[in-house]
C-alpha cells in the first residue's frame, strides 16, 4: 500500500531502528521531485445559490475543481479530514480559495449535484480513486488557523511525525487500540502501522516512552513531543507521490509572519452555545441567542427585552429556530425586537447604529433589562452598546470602547461608530467649514507623469491658495488634507491650466463651469438610507478626536431626537 493510504509497504521503509518487545519506530526520508505540473482545465467557485439543496453557515464555503484535484488530506486525532498540504500548480492552488487546515465537511461528483458526508478519510479517500470528472467540494474555514509555523521550530523526527512521513509500527495485535488490517500473517501475530499514539493502548504507549519506569528508555524525548495535530494518515491522488507539495501559493516566511499577527484575533464558535457579558444592571451583551433553553436562562437573569441584530439569513444558516425562539421570548414576557444590520458590512452599520442606540435608550427608559446580541457578539451588538455610553452618557469613544471590551470579548468597528457620531452632529450642526477637522481626506489625480499638479477650491482660501500634489509614481498625485464634514467644489490646475478630475464627481455650477464636488460625511436620519455613495478616486477617512464641548452638546440633541422620533415601535412597559 502506499504512503497516503496511512499503510507503508515493506519495500519502501527506510532506516528499522529496534527499540523493544517487538516493537519498532520506523522512519522513512521521502524527497519529492519537483518535476510534477500538472494541467489544469477548469476551476470555478460556487456559492450556496448554486445549491439550493444544502444550506452552508458563514464558515463554509463551495468550490468545484477538475480531476486530479491536486490536494492532500490528513486525517486528526481530533477525527477531523482536513486540507494538509496543496500540490503546487495543481487545481486547487490555482484556485486561490482552497487553504491549507481547511476541514472537508462534503463532497460530490458534480454532475449530479448529490453531496455525501464526509465522515472519516475513507470517504475523502474513495473521492481520490476517481481519475476523471469534477468535483464539487464543502470546505470550513476553521476557528483558527493552521499552525504551519511551529513546525519549522520542531526537529526532523518531529516534521516528519506531523506530516504523517514516520509511523509507529507493532508486531502485537494486543498493543493495538484499532481494528487495523494486518499487512503479514505469517508469523502468527500481525503487522500493523499507525501513524498516531491514538491507535495503541495505553500499555503499549507505555513501553513506548518507558512511562512504566521499568527499562531503558524507547526512544529520545523530542522524538513524539506534545501533539501539535499529530496526523493518522494523509492521503493523496495515487499518480502525485512524486509531486511538489506545499502550504499554498506564498512563501512560507510571509505565512508565519501573518500568523504571527493574526494571534490576537478572536474567532466565533458557534458549538460554544450563546455567551454573553454584563455591562450594567440594566445591559447585557453577547452572541446569538441558539435555543429555548437560552431564552430560559436570559429570563433568569431578569433579562424583559432583547434588541437583535442578526438577520433572517443569519439565523437560518446557523441552524437556529427564529419562531421557536420568539414564541418561548413571548411565554417568558420578553420583548423581542429584531433590527438587522449586515454581518461585516462598516457602511451598513455606520447608518443604522443611530436608530439602534434610540431603540436601546427607549427600551431603559421604560425599565427594561436588554440583552443586545448579533451573531458573534463580536462587532454589531457591543458597538450598540459602546454609542450608546458615548452620545447618551456623554463618555469619550477610548473610555466606553476600552470599558466593554475590557468586560466582554470582542472586536466592534471603531471608526464606524466614529463615522455614525459625526453623522449625528450634522444633524443639528450648521454646514460651516471653519470648525475642527473631522475627516482626513486624499485627493487623488490620474494623469500623466511628469506634471505639474496643484489643488485649489472653496476650502484653499477661497480657489485662491494651490496645493501642491505629491507624485505618488506614474499617472497617481495625491494631496492630504483634513476638513470638517460638509460639501466642497475643487478643480486641479495642471501644467497651469484648469482641469476637473474625471474619476470623482462633478457639478455645474450657475456659470456653467464644471467643478468637482465632495461631500465629507453625512447626517443621521430615524429612517436611514443605506445606498452607497458614488464612485471616487478621493479616500476619506474618519477621524477620532476629543469631542469640543459644542461638539458634545450637539451629540447628545441629536441622539435623543433619533429616539424620541421612533414611532412606530411600541414599546410595552416592564
Amino acid at each position: 500500500m502506499s504512503l497516503f493510504n496511512g499503510l507503508i509497504s515493506p519495500s519502501i521503509w527506510g532506516t528499522d531502528l529496534c527499540l523493544n518487545k517487538g516493537i519498532h519506530l520506523i522512519i522513512n526520508r521521502l524527497n519529492f521531485p519537483k518535476n510534477f505540473n500538472p494541467s489544469i482545465s477548469r476551476v470555478y467557485a460556487l456559492s450556496n445559490d448554486n445549491q439550493p439543496n444544502y444550506k452552508m453557515n458563514l464558515n463554509e464555503y463551495m468550490v468545484t475543481l477538475d480531476k486530479p484535484l491536486g490536494i492532500r488530506f490528513a486525517l486528526s486525532l481530533d477525527g477531523k479530514v482536513f486540507i494538509h498540504s496543496l500540490l503546487k500548480g495543481g487545481n486547487a492552488e490555482k484556485s486561490r480559495i482552497i487553504m491549507v487546515g481547511d476541514t472537508l465537511k462534503k463532497a460530490g461528483d458534480s454532475s449530479d449535484g448529490q453531496f455525501i458526508e464526509i465522515k472519516d478519510i475513507g470517504d475523502a479517500q474513495s473521492m481520490l480513486k476517481e481519475r476523471n470528472g469534477s468535483f464539487s467540494l464543502v470546505l470550513e474555514r476553521p476557528f483558527s488557523p493552521f499552525p504551519i509555523e511551529e513546525l519549522l521550530s520542531m526537529d526532523y523526527l518531529d516534521i516528519l511525525f506531523n506530516r504523517g512521513h514516520v509511523p509507529v509500527a507493532t508486531w502485537s495485535k494486543t498493543l493495538v487500540a484499532s481494528v487495523l488490517q494486518g499487512s503479514n500473517e505469517s508469523s502468527g501475530n500481525s503487522g500493523f502501522v499507525v501513524f498516531s499514539s491514538k491507535f495503541l493502548v495505553s500499555r503499549a504507549w507505555k513501553m513506548l516512552t518507558c512511562q512504566n519506569g521499568n527499562g531503558h528508555p524507547l526512544v529520545q524525548v523530542n522524538t513524539f513531543p506534545p501533539p501539535l495535530t499529530h496526523l493518522v494518515c494523509i492521503s493523496a491522488e495515487e499518480d502525485s507521490t512524486d509531486a511538489e507539495w506545499a502550504h499554498g501559493s506564498f512563501p512560507l516566511g510571509e505565512y508565519t509572519k501573518a500568523i504571527d499577527r493574526s494571534k490576537g484575533e478572536i474567532y466565533y464558535n458557534h458549538s460554544l452555545g450563546m455567551q454573553y457579558s454584563k455591562i450594567t444592571e440594566q445591559l447585557y451583551v453577547g452572541s446569538c441567542i441558539q435555543t429555548e433553553t437560552d431564552v430560559e436562562a436570559l429570563s433568569s437573569l431578569g433579562i424583559t427585552a432583547v434588541l437583535n441584530f442578526q438577520s433572517p439569513i443569519e439565523a437560518e444558516n446557523w441552524g437556529i429556530n427564529s419562531n421557536s425562539i420568539k414564541e418561548r421570548c413571548q411565554k417568558c414576557n420578553i420583548l423581542m425586537i429584531n433590527y438587522p444590520i449586515r454581518e461585516g458590512d462598516s457602511f451598513d452599520m455606520r447608518k443604522k447604529l443611530p436608530f439602534s442606540v434610540g431603540l436601546l435608550l427607549r427600551l431603559l427608559k421604560k425599565n427594561h433589562r436588554v440583552f443586545v446580541t448579533c451573531t458573534s457578539g463580536f462587532d454589531r451588538s457591543p458597538a450598540c452598546v459602546i454609542a450608546y455610553l458615548h452620545w447618551m452618557m456623554d463618555t469619550s469613544l477610548n473610555a466606553a470602547y476600552n470599558f466593554v471590551t475590557g468586560l466582554h470579548t470582542c472586536r466592534p468597528n471603531r471608526p464606524a461608530i466614529a463615522w455614525a457620531t459625526w453623522d449625528l452632529i450634522a444633524m443639528v450642526d450648521k454646514d460651516r467649514h471653519d470648525r475642527p477637522a473631522t475627516h482626513a481626506v486624499i485627493f487623488v489625480w490620474n494623469g500623466q507623469e511628469g506634471e505639474d499638479v496643484c489643488l485649489v477650491g472653496d476650502f484653499t482660501g477661497n480657489w485662491k491658495d494651490p496645493i501642491k500634489a505629491v507624485h505618488k509614481g506614474g499617472p497617481r498625485y495625491e494631496i492630504d488634507i483634513r476638513l470638517p464634514q460638509g460639501k466642497y467644489y475643487y478643480k486641479y490646475i495642471v501644467n497651469g491650466q484648469w482641469r476637473h478630475s474625471t474619476t470623482s464627481p462633478t457639478e455645474r455650477d450657475d456659470s456653467g463651469n464644471v467643478n468637482n464636488i465632495i461631500i465629507i460625511g453625512d447626517t443621521a436620519s430615524v429612517r436611514p438610507s443605506v445606498q452607497q455613495h458614488k464612485k471616487d478616486a478621493n479616500i476619506v477617512k474618519v477621524i477620532e478626536r476629543q469631542l469640543t464641548e459644542n461638539e458634545r452638546f450637539m451629540l447628545a440633541k441629536a441622539a435623543r431626537c433619533i429616539a424620541f422620533s421612533i414611532c412606530p415601535i411600541r414599546l410595552v412597559p416592564k
